[in-house]
């Protein structure tokens, strides 16, 4: 994995890496894969979660108690509870969407598939999806495991990162580049 000169990405690429040793000895890396795109799924929709992990005002024993709290009530147990509970108590909760990400990097590897991130300005179904990973495929030579998040200021296309390679067909972008050109020109 290469190696970033952001200090949150190397906490998060270093806890990333000892969850998935653990998870591959339980051999359990699919269960913790699964709870924890359940946990940035719920991340990702509040915003009062998303303050507490972000907050320094909040004390290690308050996001300890309130991350155990979620993870129980979420079904989210075992490794993958006891993961996030240490990540509290050690006050790295600012790091964890980047050890979820670092983790599907890391597993999408093992399994021998290359890692993307798309950004769309809507929900793609399914159909959309599988097309996606059959282009993709093509393009990485292997597998591909995507994640999908939703940003509606794109206003319509796509932007895919894989790797350190980036396609953006956003509408967004390309009106941004019209702007430009039209400043130039006039």
């Amino acid at each position: 994995m290469a190696q970033s000169s952001s200090p949150i990405s190397g906490v998060a690429e270093r806890y990333a890496g000892s969850l998935f040793e653990l998870a591959q000895q339980a051999n359990s890396v699919a269960k913790v894969e699964a709870d924890l795109n359940s946990f940035q799924a719920m991340l990702d929709g509040s915003a009062d979660l998303a303050r507490l992990i972000k907050s320094p005002v909040f004390s290690s024993e308050d996001q300890a108690k309130a991350i155990a709290a979620i993870a129980d009530k979420a079904g989210i147990t075992g490794l993958t509870g006891n993961f996030l509970r240490v990540v509290a108590s050690n006050r790295r909760l600012f790091a964890v969407p980047g050890m979820i990400k670092a983790f599907r990097q890391i597993a999408a590897e093992h399994r021998g598939e290359a890692a993307a991130e798309v950004t769309s300005a809507h929900a793609l179904t399914a159909a959309q999806q599988t097309e996606l990973k059959a282009a993709l495929k093509s393009v990485a030579g292997k597998d591909v495991a995507i994640t999908v998040t939703v940003d509606p200021s794109l206003l319509g296309g796509l932007v895919v990162k894989m790797g350190s390679r980036q396609i953006d067909t956003s509408l967004k972008t390309k009106l941004n580049s019209l702007k430009l050109a039209l400043k130039e020109v006039g």
